[in-house]
């Protein structure tokens, strides 16, 4: 047993009830994480994907935070959202549709940061894959945009409905951008922490960023586990020139372990692939865990077009083909195997079931 583990267990002792979910967390079972929601089967960051994720058994439901213009933090898998709302649809905002430049890449769209809260709220969710997850889109039009409160919130209410800790796994979204336009990220997570009882080590949260100056920002202000996000390309926005691979080296982990308590790769870091098949583990769980680094890894999703022709199944010949579900077992049996503490999915009942 961690030095984590007895100090969660104490805890929880104090409390007078065991958090089966938080022990998880800590190293006795890889967590299984609702990659915003059960994204798969309802549209992503919604009540009806958080709450069908809890239904299917997850660990923890993870929310994309944005800002609004007058400062609250919204979920949203990017700060523009005409592809994941009906913001198109409405005519008094027609005139907000602009082309920003974010972390380097140019977009065109509506921003979240040019509408208040309240105007957020006039918003409908909708599935920004409706080719590829038409079950889902059948849902769109039906849910408000969440505010990260609202989230919490879903995760104590499903709680104490199930008797399982559900925990909460936020994701700071651009803020070197945000803070470039006076509306920093970081603090306002730090206030939501707070607000929410979740300022610990021992509290049922991770919080996690593709950058690292906003983490070690964070570090300095709240024992919260915070968790470095990184890709098999690219570096993080905010230190031009440095790569992720530069990183994930057995030194890079080292220095990385001064400043968060996770880190996040990508799946094909760990189990790589080509276009036919799984290829066998790399050494990087390890070298994390060396590092005293947990490793979460992103995102399994069921659909053929996301797995190896191996995995593939159905009728090739189908129009809906690549839509179709393949066979994602055998990638989360490799991903524990490998010695995971935790794996994001968009259908986390998968991800339970796989996990035994």
């Amino acid at each position: 047993m961690t030095l984590l583990t007895r100090r969660a267990m104490t805890t929880a002792a104090l409390a007078g009830t065991f958090l089966p979910g938080l022990a998880r967390a800590q190293g006795k079972k890889p967590i299984v994480i609702a990659h915003r929601g059960c994204s798969g089967e309802r549209p992503e960051h919604t009540a009806l994907a958080y709450e069908r994720a809890i239904e299917q058994g997850c660990d923890f439901i993870e929310p994309d935070l944005v800002v609004t213009k007058d400062g609250h933090l919204v979920v949203r898998h990017e700060n523009e959202i005409g592809g994941t709302t009906n913001v198109a649809s409405h005519p008094e905002f027609a005139a907000r549709k602009t082309t920003k430049v974010i972390d380097g890449q140019s977009l065109t769209g509506w921003f979240t940061e040019d509408f208040t809260l309240a105007e957020i709220k006039t918003l409908r969710a909708r599935e920004r894959l409706p080719q590829l997850r038409p079950i889902s889109a059948a849902f769109d039009g039906q849910v408000q945009v969440l505010t990260f409160d609202e989230v919490v919130a879903i995760a104590r209410a499903g709680t104490q409905r199930t008797g399982r800790t559900i925990g909460v796994y936020p994701e700071m979204k651009h803020p070197s951008y945000f803070a470039s336009i006076g509306l920093p990220v970081e603090e306002r997570m730090l206030a939501a922490l707070k607000r929410n009882d979740l300022d610990s080590a021992t509290a049922p949260v991770f919080v996690q960023c593709f950058e690292v100056t906003p983490l070690k920002t964070l570090r300095l202000k709240t024992r919260a586990r915070l968790v470095l996000l990184v890709s098999s390309e690219g570096g993080p926005p905010d230190l031009p020139g440095v790569k992720y691979a530069d990183l994930v080296t057995a030194e890079g982990l080292k220095a990385v372990a001064a400043y968060a308590d996770g880190l996040g790769p990508e799946k094909t870091m760990v189990i790589p692939q080509d276009a036919d098949k799984l290829l066998p583990a790399t050494s990087l769980v390890r070298d994390a865990h060396a590092a005293g680094l947990q490793v979460h890894p992103w995102t399994v999703r069921a659909e053929n077009y996301f797995l190896p022709t191996s995995l593939r199944r159905g009728d090739a010949t189908a129009a809906d083909y690549l839509a179709q579900h393949g066979d994602v077992t055998p990638m989360l049996k490799a991903l524990y195997a490998a010695g995971v503490d935790g794996v994001f999915s968009d259908f986390p009942g998968l991800a339970v079931a796989a996990r035994g």
